[in-house]
């Protein structure tokens, strides 16, 4: 129990287990899975149900096991997704959730999206002027949509002098030295991590790495792109280049490149690509959290 029982990972020690699954998450501490039988406790399909017909891949990470982590209320009706530097709250709103910080999470900023009206106050209520509230854009996820003719020929036009390859092991180091691309890769704790869950490509000008497009995250059907390019090299195509070569990748191995718009730049690029834009939605950027 954490907080004196107000917040529990997912799952509750008191109540009758099944089975017990331990899954190492990326910050080498143990999140706990509990399985219930049919009819003694149906907490694991209350919680799916709470983030039901919310479609975010990084709730499904959380959902699935894969990466980050997933907190209830006491009550058991209101539970936070939290992921990076993101964060859901579902269900019953509940104030314990919002106010509560989990102690794997150590950056002082975060992104919280509410499911709702509701949610949204009383974000603003507990954070008030340290919540900055932003329109984020959701982006359609669509199979079979994307033109591998155009995307393909969006590889080939990268402007001459730069180099786009794939994102291994000394790629990885560079972007974890680089705080510009740090994103590319944080979310996995070390290369051998992110050479099992992980995809990605980066362009390099004379040896220096200079944008890339990678999964911010994983889930079972496929990755949350991320795209990032040095201030000096933007306005030159590598961001296009970069996501079509991801997106190729992806569809190469099965996966789906899900994508979410941080603004209407990232829209344009997105709907360049092939996407379609689906709707706006409403977040809080948190500055000391």
């Amino acid at each position: 129990m954490i907080n004196g029982e107000i917040v529990t990972k997912y799952g509750v020690s008191s109540l009758k287990l099944n089975a017990l699954y331990v899954i190492l998450n990326k910050e080498d501490t143990f999140v706990y899975y509990y399985i219930f039988i049919l009819g003694e406790c149906k907490l694991k399909a209350n919680i799916k149900e709470i983030f039901e017909n919310w479609n975010e891949t990084l709730i499904w990470s959380c959902l699935q096991g894969i990466m980050g982590e997933i907190y209830i209320n006491s009550a058991e009706d209101a539970a936070m997704a939290i992921l990076g530097d993101f964060v859901f709250y579902a269900g019953n709103p509940s104030e314990e959730l919002i106010r509560f910080k989990p102690e794997s999470c150590r950056q002082s900023f975060i992104i919280m999206v509410p499911q709702n009206e509701i949610w949204a106050e009383l974000i603003e209520k507990c954070y008030m002027d340290k919540a900055k509230k932003v329109t984020r854009y959701a982006i359609k996820k669509e199979r079979d949509v994307f033109d591998i003719l155009k995307l393909e020929q969006a590889v080939l036009d990268i402007p001459k002098g730069y180099e786009l390859k794939m994102l291994q092991e000394q790629e990885y180091n560079m972007c974890r030295n680089n705080s510009w691309a740090n994103d590319l890769v944080s979310q996995y704790k070390d290369y051998d991590t992110y050479k099992e869950l992980g995809l990605g490509v980066v362009v390099l000008k004379d040896g220096e790495l200079v944008a890339g497009a990678s999964s911010y995250s994983t889930y079972k059907e496929g990755i949350e792109i991320e795209i990032d390019t040095r201030k000096d090299h933007r306005r030159k195509g590598l961001a296009y280049a970069c996501g079509a070569k991801l997106i190729l990748e992806c569809l190469k191995n099965g996966l789906y490149p899900s994508w979410d718009a941080q603004n209407k730049w990232s829209v344009a690029l997105a709907e360049k690509l092939g996407y379609h834009f689906s709707h706006e939605y409403t977040s809080y950027e948190i500055i000391g959290y």
